[in-house]
């Protein structure tokens, strides 16, 4: 499964469901699209999603890339350098194009998730 995410006046980047928290993936996947107001923190971006999930296969630690939901708030979290998250998350997906495009985010900058047909 594959999603978008479109940053408002920035950018898309693609990224690739994949089976690491499958529960987790595939809830986020059927209640797609959603949009919200992106925060940074460290070399992460995160906004918070109408999801309360819980934790399946959590992680303690991220990979550059990584698109991860972070059960405490219930965010969705993308890792596009070294940081690592400040508690565990669950991994859902890897960023396929253009992860250059979080560098360039701001706090409050509209964010939407999409599927692509």
């Amino acid at each position: 499964m594959e999603i978008e995410v479109k940053v408002a006046g920035k950018g898309r980047a693609r990224i690739r469901l994949d089976e690491r928290n499958p529960e987790t993936a595939a809830r986020l996947y059927k209640n797609l699209p959603m949009e919200g107001k992106v925060k940074q923190w460290l070399d992460e971006v995160y906004f918070i999603i109408p999801l309360e999930l819980e934790y399946e296969n959590q992680s303690p630690d991220a990979s550059k890339g990584d698109l991860s939901y972070w059960p405490p708030g219930a965010a969705l979290c993308i890792f596009y350098g070294e940081s690592q998250p400040a508690s565990p998350v669950n991994h859902i997906g890897k960023v396929k194009s253009n992860l250059e495009l979080f560098r360039n985010i701001r706090d409050d900058d509209e964010i939407m998730v999409r599927r692509i047909p």
